[in-house]
């Protein structure tokens, strides 16, 4: 979801003893709320719906949801999600991002380079098993190592037991512990995109606003062996479409919340974190607009990333006026003293009682380390992929050989699968464009730690940025160079010759990205395990004792913050007041025309070419958006909307600008899901694209 928060009408309940309240929630599908939803809803999903929906619900790589919508392995999600695809395929001659694709037949769907889906097959309960690792009395340090250990062998005997990707994700600030095995399915082709301009009709000015007139919407299609992936769960296509009022639901992969965070938590977060993040945003927008403005080839190149630089801008501000509400923090700060006050009443809770003084000090201590972090470990100071490509090389060679429950977590052979499909992309990467984005954070990272630092200057080795970043970036053995059509470096090899020789090799590597990336990692790995053993674990073991006094107090009522896992989400199709004004709960194809119009058609409101062409074919009363007060959150893009029946009904593509509170605090007041209704889908592929056969696919459910 393209993520931003304006005025609290309604404050609800976060830490409060009640739980979840309204159509409050990101809920688990082994613990969906029954009482919420049979009391306020009469309908509870059963077992197998839930089995249905989960296994036919899908996570990006790159980030975002989709979901299988054939039997054929066709899946749904957003253009914008799909973008990191159509910006690898296209070149000079092909700007599928901006001009859209369409493959009449199998032959046609273009592969992706690297891109990754995955299907949550099951979840297990494993928080005993972790806990237990843990013994009274170990320093956070040991606490770490035993809890990384235990858990990457949870994971390999799960892999090589089920051959399904295994990994334990945390819940609840580290209350709970869960296996989720997926399924993984690498060989992805594009099927349909529309064009940008459609995609995203308004551009940054109507960017989380609503009413929307956007077909945010892209299919792609799994093979294995060749063919396409016969799927036994998908979602049929519901024959009515979107309802005002109905119930649905949203099957997606939130990306991050912070409503269970304390207040000191979130103090950092609005002094430190925020700040910093839009420093750094505005200077990017800055940085690669400059560049998109050079040349159109530019522009296809930065297209993508600044879209997200610009997206992620909003979200920030939006996110930190929420932080900076008086009526917000005053709120939270009740509800925090009242848990705190019920913790201290109970003698069963005394382990929890000094909880919030241990977060606090670990909040501290981060505030002195974050930057470092974030420019050496988080990577700001070294804005390339390739340098990217270079650290994990270097680091996998010390890595891979130490036992699995030793090894940095992405290291662990959990996670290798994935991170070599990633690592051996043949993706295009441009020499010019790499240049300028290392150029901007050298210079930022010299900023940030002084010219005059021991570490700058060794990083700069007596250059400027622009000739340092110049002398990396062409000196590289990392990277596919061509002249004309003719490979004269095959950067992928190199990569996978490195990756298969290991340290031996990679310590004789003169490639001068991997001597960065080795000059620079004593300190990174340091900042790290001082983030990893004295901020991240106290802070578990703190928070998972404040989970324990909830569960006591509440029981199961609460569902986790978001972990860009599968959620199952609810609400109802609803429209809102704004500023006096009824805003309905859908958009239609004559309110697009209209919007068009009141523009003259001038950028960001015009329309493309076959859009004019063909407006007298479109009904243009169908609904195009629409709104629901389902719970969600940037990672829902792409994100089904369904019925109860579990029919697809509409494409989770956004929030409007009040949602963006959500990141701390649920409100139904304002806050919404936008999405692109089902109708609006089909009326387009017919009428507009001419695209009857794949129309066709997704409402019969099979090619």
């Amino acid at each position: 979801m393209k993520v931003a928060v304006l005025g609290l009408a309604l404050i609800a309940v976060l830490f409060a003893a009640s739980g979840a309240s309204a159509d409050e929630g990101m809920w688990l599908f082994n613990n969906i709320p029954d009482k919420i939803l049979k009391d306020r809803y009469k309908f509870v999903p059963d077992k197998k719906w839930l089995d249905h929906v989960q296994k036919s619900s899908v996570r990006f790589n790159s980030g975002g949801s989709g979901s299988f919508v054939s039997a054929d392995g066709l899946v749904m999600t957003n253009h914008h999600v799909g973008a990191d695809c159509l910006q690898k395929l296209g070149d000079e001659k092909h700007n599928y991002y901006r001009d859209g694709f369409h493959a009449k037949t199998l032959a046609d769907e273009k592969q992706c380079h690297d891109l990754e889906l995955n299907v949550l097959q099951s979840i297990e309960d494993v928080t005993d098993k972790v806990n237990a690792a843990v013994k009274a009395g170990m320093s956070s340090e040991e606490a770490f190592a035993a809890r990384r250990k235990v858990m990457a062998d949870i994971e390999k005997e799960s892999r090589e037991t089920t051959k399904l990707r295994s990994n334990i994700i945390t819940l609840y600030q580290g209350g709970a512990y869960h296996l989720y095995r997926f399924k993984r399915y690498t060989d992805v082709r594009l099927v349909f995109a529309p064009e940008q301009q459609i995609a995203f009709y308004g551009g940054d000015p109507d960017n989380f606003e609503y009413p929307r007139y956007d077909l945010d919407v892209c299919f792609f299609r799994i093979y294995e062996d060749g063919k396409p992936a016969k799927v036994e769960h998908f979602l049929k296509w519901s024959k009515d479409g979107v309802q005002d009022k109905e119930l649905v639901f949203v099957s997606g992969h939130p990306g991050r919340t912070n409503r269970l965070a304390t207040m000191d938590e979130l103090a950092y977060l609005r002094d430190y974190q925020y700040p910093y993040s839009l420093r750094r945003l505005n200077r990017l927008e800055v940085l690669l607009s400059t560049f998109s403005d050079r040349t159109e080839e530019n522009a296809r190149q930065a297209k993508e990333f600044l879209f997200g630089v610009q997206n992620s801008r909003k979200a920030r501000i939006g996110g930190l006026a929420g932080l900076l509400d008086p009526k917000l923090m005053a709120e939270k700060q009740k509800m925090d003293d009242k848990l705190r006050a019920a913790v201290n009443k109970d003698p069963k809770l005394k382990d929890a009682a000094d909880a919030w003084e241990r977060i606090a000090k670990a909040e501290k201590l981060r505030a002195t380390h974050a930057l470092t972090y974030n420019l050496l470990e988080g990577g700001a100071g070294f804005n390339t992929e390739l340098f990217g490509i270079a650290r994990q090389l270097l680091r996998a060679a010390e890595e891979k050989p130490k036992p699995n429950g030793e090894r940095l977590r992405e290291y662990a052979d959990s996670n290798l699968e994935s991170l070599e499909f990633q690592l051996f992309s043949d993706e295009p990467i441009y020499e010019n464009y790499e240049i300028v984005k290392l150029t901007d954070s050298l210079t930022w990272l010299s900023e940030m730690l002084g010219a005059e630092n021991a570490l700058v200057k060794k990083v700069l080795a007596g250059k400027s940025p622009h000739a340092r970043a110049t002398e990396l970036i062409k000196g590289t053995k990392l990277r596919d160079v061509k002249k004309g059509d003719k490979l004269v470096q095959n950067g992928v090899e190199e990569r996978k010759r490195l990756w298969k020789d290991g340290k031996k090799a990679v310590d004789e590597s003169k490639d001068p990205l991997i001597e960065l990336a080795r000059l620079i990692d004593k300190e990174a790995r340091d900042v790290r395990k001082i983030m990893e053993t004295q901020v991240e674990e106290p802070k578990r073991q703190a928070y998972a004792q404040i989970a324990k006094a909830k569960f006591a107090l509440e029981g199961t009522s609460t569902y986790p913050d978001a972990t860009f896992t599968l959620r199952l989400a609810f609400g109802v199709v609803k429209g809102y007041e704004e500023d006096g004004k009824q805003l309905p709960a859908m958009t239609t194809f004559a309110g697009l025309y209209k919007r068009s119009e009141e523009h003259h058609d001038k950028p960001p409101f015009d329309l493309p070419k076959r859009w004019i062409e063909r407006k007298d074919k479109l009904n243009l009363k169908t609904p195009f958006n629409f709104v629901c007060t389902a719970d969600i959150i940037g990672g829902n893009s792409g994100s089904p909307v369904i019925n109860k029946d579990g029919e697809v009904v509409g494409l989770i593509f956004d929030g409007n600008i009040q949602s963006l509170v959500l990141d701390f605090i649920y409100t139904e007041d304002q806050a919404r899901a936008t999405s692109v209704a089902s109708q609006g889908i089909i009326e387009a592929l017919r009428k507009v694209y001419e695209a009857g056969a794949l129309a066709d696919e997704i409402t019969a459910g099979k090619r």
